[in-house]
């Protein structure tokens, strides 16, 4: 008569395949204290006693009946199954030491046997043996229909009993062993186990749970024992056997804790994977905001997790753990393009997201109390320099500057004297009248290093309204500057300069389109727009007299309106820097440079000068190429890094000055503030606010903060630069500036379109400096690719 045992609930329930079903009368034995026991000793087990009020059906009849009665009988047939003589050759060896594993599986193994190897970390398969293949290989036949090559090491059980197993019927017996598995059963004999302190095989463990010990069973028993993880651990392996112990109890709850702890997790994955999926299938309008996915934590870190593995900015292996789990679960391939690709379907990014925006982390929004001390600083103005000031509003002003500026730091004025020579006055906008050295405002703006320009937003160095309201240079309003006057050569050099607190009244906001234009116009009403124009070409040719590196080539501009759309707006142009208007505005910013290195290092004031030693460079070599990008592009590869001087001046060679501080841009650039308070206090008869030390260990920091934002930039306007291509009709054609060869025939070219260099083939024939044309065959912003093929 086969046998069976059931677990139910931690009561161990006994049944013979004569006996009634057990659903009808199952029950709970929590504390068996409670009841009396039946002992067994020679098999080392003992059961409660409990008396069954219920009644159950068998073969027609309604009878009443004892779990003892049932057990007894049960227990008679186990004791005698076991009397019966089995010969079982992996239970019949002597367990060893695990270094003759190989040796004894080597003596197991032969053609017919039914056995258990691992395919590989993740498959474990069953198999007939067919032949020895080699001195230790086996040939085997697996449920899969394969034939292969196995090694002794692979073989991880040989179920007992069979000695010429039909191949054909592998599959029946994984499906009748999967049928007959119970993990309930190992609960209930970890409990027997335990408090008999024994150890027991895969056969034993089958007679114990199923009544006897046939192959079916026993390689039940196996797969229940080698794929627990609470109760049962492996105490040795002899050849395929291994003997398990059970755990103790608090080894058990603690696995048993942790498996609820894992089960819990699961479900928070499914449900989260199931978010994800509802979401990927809604229509644009529709997705969940991105503020909807932080309404819940543990909803928040799977979508930060999600979101750090998809900028490559994990900060531990959690969020890398999570991350792959999801993408896993969601049937992607783990990796960071397949994260961004998710969270673009599901709406929490936008199509076009700015991921060096995520990676570099950059400060885009204000601390509360900064934005709170920025208002005070508006409420309640107050000037320290008011009575020093020199009123300057009865000059023509002009601020020039691209039609996107949010804010003004600088503008322009100029006439003749008597004598014919010119006089300039740079004004500069004066944010230090509101904002202290050490104020809270003043240290946030250290933090960002600079204002952050790009084509989607702008990301200012102060909060906009202070920046806006307080601080930007205002078409005909009262606004108070630093100006620095000089009076030029008829050489272009500086004959004359000063610098002092100002008040002005800007005349005129113009764009550099509309200045060229004011310019080209020659009005006799805007003359000292001319004289300006005028000492620009001065200041140009004396440059190059000193050695200055002209580097002038084209720049794009971008501004997208509406950047989360899946297809926004994208305005495009391109500036020549040597336009009239631009190289105006850019001698002007150069010359009020030199005249404060000047009077910095005359007055000794420690200044963050600014120098790019130039020695060696013999510019005539470059004379026979084309001037403009071509002959820009080959000077900029030679030019040396940017360095810097906290004490005294130093020669900046591309610019051909003896000296040079930035000094136009307070609002925007954190270093030119910098040079503000030193020369600010200095004007008022005070020190320094900042030694040359503290200056150099703060633009240390304030300068990685900028080259951040520099590169930035960069990529952000590359990016949508290629956006912009990508949406071209496919037969446009663009012009191409040929800059250099890099190899053989492929050519470094200037789209002049757009702007953007880029490289392609190009014909026999073909010189640096000549204009080609080029289609766009391949153009893919988020990969950073553009393909381009010459049309000949």
């Amino acid at each position: 008569m086969a046998m069976a045992v059931r677990a139910v609930n931690t009561c161990p329930i006994f049944r013979s395949t004569s006996s009634p079903p057990l659903y009808p009368f199952r029950c709970r034995l929590h504390h068996f204290g409670a009841f009396r026991y039946k002992s067994y000793p020679n098999l080392g087990l003992h059961f409660p006693i409990c008396r069954l009020d219920r009644y159950f059906l068998s073969h027609g009849v309604v009878r009443s009946c004892s779990v003892y009665s049932l057990v007894e009988s049960v227990m008679e047939e186990l004791h005698a199954s076991r009397k019966r003589k089995r010969i079982y050759a992996s239970t019949k060896m002597g367990l060893t030491s695990s270094g003759q594993l190989l040796e004894d599986k080597l003596k197991v193994l032969q053609k017919g046997l039914l056995l258990e190897f691992r395919k590989d970390s993740e498959r474990v398969l069953l198999a007939v043996a067919q032949k020895a293949d080699g001195k230790k290989n086996w040939m085997v036949f697996d449920q899969n229909g394969v034939t292969s090559s196995i090694k002794p090491q692979q073989v991880t059980f040989i179920v007992p009993g069979i000695d010429n197993f039909d191949q054909t019927e592998i599959s029946n017996f994984i499906q009748k062993a999967q049928d007959n598995l119970d993990p309930t059963l190992l609960e209930f004999a970890w409990n027997e186990l335990l408090e008999t302190n024994k150890s027991v095989t895969a056969e034993e463990l089958a007679e114990m749970i199923f009544g006897c010990a046939e192959p079916l069973e026993s390689y039940c028993a196996h797969l229940l024992l080698s794929k627990d993880e609470i109760y049962f651990t492996v105490l040795e392996t002899k050849a395929c056997c291994s003997v398990y112990g059970p755990r103790s109890t608090v080894q058990v709850e603690e696995l048993l804790r942790r498996k609820l702890a894992k089960e819990a997790a699961e479900k928070e994955l499914q449900e989260f994977v199931q978010l994800l999926t509802s979401a990927k299938s809604m229509p644009s309008h529709a997705k969940p905001p991105k503020s909807s996915w932080k309404a819940e934590e543990k909803i928040q870190h799977k979508i930060e997790s999600l979101e750090a593995y998809a900028i490559d900015a994990c900060t531990n292996d959690d969020q890398k753990k999570t991350a792959g789990m999801i993408l896993r679960a969601m049937g992607l391939v783990k990796t960071a393009s397949s994260a961004l690709n998710l969270l673009i379907d599901v709406g929490y990014f936008p199509v076009h997201v700015n991921l060096d925006l995520l990676k570099f982390n950059i400060r885009v929004d204000y601390p509360d109390e900064v934005i709170s001390a920025a208002e005070n600083l508006l409420s309640e103005p107050f000037d320290p320099d008011e009575v020093d000031r020199k009123d300057l509003t009865h000059l023509k002003v002009y601020a020039i500057d691209v039609d996107e500026a949010d804010e003004l730091d600088d503008a322009l004025s100029a006439t003749r004297l008597l004598d014919g020579r010119i006089k300039i006055w740079i004004h500069v906008a004066d944010p230090t009248s509101l904002v202290q050295p050490g104020s809270i405002v003043e240290r946030e703006a250290m933090k960002r290093g600079t204002s952050i320009f790009l084509p989607t937003a702008t990301y200012p160095m102060f909060p906009e309204k202070l920046a806006m309201e307080g601080m930007s240079l205002k078409q005909g309003e009262l606004c108070n500057a630093v100006t620095v006057s000089v009076v030029l050569h008829s050489d272009g050099s500086i004959a004359e300069y000063s610098v002092d607190n100002s008040i002005i009244k800007p005349t005129y906001m113009l764009t550099y389109e509309s200045a060229s234009e004011l310019l080209h116009l020659n009005l006799e009403e805007e003359v000292e727009l001319k004289i300006l124009s005028e000492a620009a070409a001065l200041r140009l040719r004396w440059r190059r007299n000193q050695g200055a590196i002209d580097t002038s080539t084209l720049e794009t501009r971008i501004k997208v309106a509406n950047p989360d759309d899946p297809e926004p707006s994208i305005n495009l142009y391109v500036e020549d820097q040597a336009d009239p208007a631009m190289r105006l505005v850019t001698e002007m910013m150069i010359l009020c440079g030199e005249a404060v290195a000047t009077y910095g290092s005359c007055n000794n004031i420690p200044l963050p000068y600014r120098g790019q030693p130039q020695s060696n460079v013999d510019t005539s070599a470059f004379a026979h190429l084309p001037e403009g990008p071509v002959r820009s592009s080959a000077l900029v590869k030679i030019l040396r890094a940017a360095e810097m001087d906290f004490r005294k001046p130093i020669r900046h060679g591309v610019l051909g000055l003896p000296g040079y501080v930035q000094f136009t841009s307070p609002i925007r650039r954190y270093m030119d503030l910098l040079a503000h308070y030193q020369v600010k206090a200095f004007l008022r008869g005070d020190s320094p606010p900042f030694s040359a030390g503290q200056m150099e260990g703060m633009a240390a920091t304030v300068n990685m903060h900028a080259r951040l934002a520099k590169r930035l930039c960069s990529s952000s306007l590359r990016y949508w630069i290629l956006e912009f291509i990508r949406r071209q009709p496919k037969e446009k054609k663009f012009r191409a500036l040929v800059l250099r060869f890099i190899k053989d025939r492929i050519a470094a070219l200037l789209l002049m379109e757009v702007g953007l260099q880029a490289s392609a083939w190009v014909s026999v024939g073909t010189q640096i400096g000549d204009e080609v044309e080029v289609k766009v065959e391949e153009a893919h912003p988020r990969d950073d690719v553009l393909s381009l093929k010459e049309v000949t």
